[in-house]
């Protein structure tokens, strides 16, 4: 069968060229995600990027999925794609932005830079006294992967004792001081002061954070969630901030997304929101990153060598 090749990846000229040099007898499509057609989509073989899953309805031919995002629930939701598919994510493209945005929301919240956003918009100048430091704070990154690893070194950088925590420990992971199993959660929540949540959607990490670890956590503690929505139960975090615990929390995803304007959490002086920004392609680095990782994938696809970063394998 002869090769269609859907790249909707943010991809400049020469490297579409690299890309067509890998495969030069495919018909090669550029299309955007908006602009894709039902005629394109339904002869394509490979897709490269970040396609509608509603689109999918007619990619009839389609063999492999490589996506553009870490993350790939919309893909494999039951009736978007065929079991036939290949899914395969972009296994730590953005390892850097997210990583580097969670510190950025731990340090504003330590120093209270959120409710003096507030102060400033309200025209009032007002010392607001105590801020914290990570330094000597114990962070428990709940998710040791390759983005809580590098979230951890950057704490360790500045000080702080840093556990990790995985369903399976192997060896030592670059960053962490300590690593433990997942099944001693709710024996280290009480020992954190920083609490991040990096942790994909399953059915075992619904509401993974409820109102019952959440009053484990240390009174002064900050809860910062960069993961999936789902792992947090919102309306126990806004209860619990609400009736004055947790120092503060930072939210980069939430459920729904776009949060709904009646959320209690959109209100709460020291919680930080963000709306699903930390990833995605929003510096050049991680562009390239994304595209490299793609084109790396998709040289192992035409040389017959296992994909990396497969989420689910066609049958």
């Amino acid at each position: 069968m002869s090769e269609h090749i859907l790249n909707m990846l943010p991809v400049n000229d020469a490297e579409k060229a690299a890309f067509e040099a890998l495969l030069p007898d495919a018909l090669w499509d550029y299309p955007r995600r908006s602009t894709v057609t039902p005629e394109q989509l339904s002869s394509a073989t490979v897709i490269l990027g970040p396609p509608k899953p509603e689109d999918l309805i007619h990619a009839k031919r389609l063999r492999w999925l490589q996506s553009l995002w870490m993350g790939v629930d919309e893909y494999v939701a039951p009736g978007v794609l065929p079991e036939t598919v290949t899914i395969t994510c972009c296994a730590g493209a953005y390892r850097q932005a997210v990583s580097e945005h969670m510190l950025t929301t731990l340090l504003a919240l330590c120093r209270k830079l959120p409710q003096y956003r507030d102060n400033q918009r309200q025209h009032k100048w007002l010392d607001l006294h105590e801020v914290r430091s990570i330094r000597d704070a114990t962070v428990l990154v709940v998710g040791a992967g390759t983005i809580g690893g590098d979230f951890a070194r950057l704490c360790k950088a500045l000080g702080a004792h840093t556990v990790g925590l995985k369903r399976t420990v192997r060896g030592s992971i670059d960053g962490f001081d300590e690593l433990d199993t997942m099944e001693n959660l709710n024996l280290r929540l009480p020992q954190a002061d920083v609490v991040a949540l990096i942790v994909p959607h399953t059915p075992e990490t619904v509401n993974l954070i409820d109102a019952r670890r959440l009053a484990l956590m240390k009174q002064d503690a900050i809860l910062i969630s960069d993961g999936r929505g789902s792992v947090l139960d919102q309306q126990a975090l806004a209860d619990a901030m609400t009736g004055g615990h947790l120092w503060g929390a930072a939210l980069d995803v939430t459920v729904p997304e776009p949060l709904p304007a009646d959320s209690p959490l959109w209100d709460i002086p020291n919680l930080l929101l963000t709306p699903h920004v930390a990833g995605g392609i929003r510096m050049e680095v991680s562009r390239k990153t994304a595209v490299d990782f793609c084109f790396n994938n998709f040289r192992r696809y035409v040389s017959g060598q296992p994909l990396e970063g497969v989420m689910r394998s066609g049958v």
